[in-house]
């Protein structure tokens, strides 16, 4: 076989393959996409629970602002002990 000969068959291959791969994934996808609409139609509405402020809105209590200032300037301590 000559080297012409074989890039050819090379190529063959390569756009088998790749056609054969894009054949793959677009039926898959299909499959995910109609299974997906498939269970919408089965979807029970979701009921949402009454939301609570987040700490954030809330804030942060003094007694642990306090309690976390006296745990470092402890441990500041003792380091420079």
């Amino acid at each position: 076989m000559d080297i012409g000969q074989l890039l050819a068959t090379a190529a063959n291959l390569m756009i088998t393959g790749m056609v054969g791969v894009f054949v793959f994934l677009s039926l898959l996808i299909s499959a995910i996409i109609f299974m997906s609409k498939i269970m919408g139609r089965f979807e029970e509405p979701v009921v949402q629970a009454a939301r609570t402020p987040s700490i954030k809105a809330q804030g942060v209590p003094a007694a642990h602002v306090a309690a976390i200032s006296a745990a470092i300037a402890q441990y500041k301590n003792k380091q420079k002990s």
